[in-house]
């Protein structure tokens, strides 16, 4: 038996968390959601393997640590470095869209402004996992209202 698709969520937002976690349920109610608050608390969690998400997705604006920070330090130890990160954002500025992907983003995407819109871009990605993440991505870049930057 295969072990459930494990996927953490660091944002301070903890509506959007709320929000999150209630469409990743309907998506597929065996996914496990891991969550932080803030970018230290996910290197913490990240740190000796304590966790081992099968995908992470990260905010940017946070207390104690930024996403930015986090994302260069998980892409530069070996034991995270291989872990997808989706930066999901409020942002669209083009600074921090370079810097993501520079620091090793997956992709960046907007915060969806509807529940329908999330649920079709976590259902996507999660159904992709492990190894046709590219492929949903791509997909999501065309057919969703989003901004969605690989």
């Amino acid at each position: 038996m295969s072990k459930p698709i494990s996927v953490f969520l660091v944002d301070d937002d903890s509506d959007d968390t709320l929000l999150f976690n209630e469409v990743l349920n309907e998506v597929n109610p065996s996914v496990e959601l891991i969550c932080a608050t803030n970018g230290q608390e996910a290197i913490s969690m990240l740190t000796g393997n304590k966790i081992e998400p099968d995908i992470i997705f990260l905010d940017l604006n946070m207390p104690r640590m930024d996403g930015k920070e986090c994302l260069r330090l998980i892409k530069a130890s070996p034991d995270t470095s291989a872990i997808p990160v989706i930066m999901y954002t409020t942002s669209s500025m083009p600074k921090d869209i370079q810097e993501a992907i520079a620091y090793g983003a997956t992709c960046f995407i907007t915060k969806p402004s509807s529940l329908k819109e999330l649920k079709h871009i976590l259902a996507s990605i999660i159904n992709s996992l492990p190894d046709k993440l590219q492929d949903a991505i791509e997909s999501l870049r065309t057919d969703t209202e989003s901004y969605i930057v690989c």
